[in-house]
């Protein structure tokens, strides 16, 4: 076995990463907004916490029945801590409740939310006792859609970010660089060549319409 250093030994191949994009809004803080403070076990809990992040420990519980400000102990570790944060819930139900409670308690972060986007969903089937075969089924919600893209667009764009999420995170989106060149960049106050504009809207999938009334159409007119 060779003692050489893989990123010293000229044989080894070593993959070229893309440089990711910086983030457009970076450096902004947590700020959280209550009208009260810790109180009972609360404090002991959140200096538990934070003092675990310091030792670098993977893995903390923090219990409570209900009502004993689980969520509020941790928008105050969140807010000390500075850290992004995913935030895990076992049904859409219970993320849609949590996301609400993080919302009030970081008004001014990006408090996102990334659920399954499926309002119904059949998986393709085959009945051999009948012979039948089932085509898949789906309808998509897409109020839910936008939102995932807002939480992607969050992660991309900013440091302070909290996603409130079920299950549907554990499925990979593509990587960063790939969802960052499917991406247009226009500022208030751009000087922007139209047909060069049309063209790369084009490119991303869009199609243009005298009137769009769904995702993923435009419409040019001339002022």
């Amino acid at each position: 076995m060779s003692a050489s250093q893989p990123h010293t030994n000229p044989h080894v191949f070593i993959p070229k990463k893309p440089v990711r994009p910086e983030k457009s809004e970076g450096g902004i803080r947590f700020r959280l907004t209550c009208d009260y403070e810790p109180a009972g076990d609360q404090p002991t809990a959140i200096a538990e916490l934070l003092k675990g992040f310091g030792n670098n420990e993977q893995n903390q519980v923090l219990l409570g029945v209900t009502g004993s400000g689980k969520t509020f102990t941790m928008a105050q570790v969140i807010a000390a801590s500075q850290r992004p944060t995913l935030i895990l819930a076992p049904n859409k139900t219970l993320a849609a409740q949590l996301y609400g409670e993080f919302k009030s308690f970081f008004p001014d972060n990006a408090v996102e939310y990334f659920v399954s986007y499926y309002d119904y969903y059949q998986p393709e089937a085959y009945v051999p006792r009948t012979d039948t075969f089932i085509e898949k089924e789906s309808t998509i919600n897409e109020q839910i859609d936008r939102m995932r893209h807002s939480a992607t667009r969050a992660l991309l764009e900013r440091d302070d970010v909290i996603i409130v999420a079920s299950v549907s995170c554990i499925y990979g989106i593509g990587s960063v660089e790939t969802y960052s060149n499917m991406t247009l960049k226009i500022a208030l106050g751009d000087e922007i060549d139209n047909r060069a504009l049309l063209r790369q809207l084009v490119a991303l999938q869009y199609k243009r319409n005298d009137q769009p009334s769904s995702v993923g159409l435009f419409a040019y007119a001339v002022m």
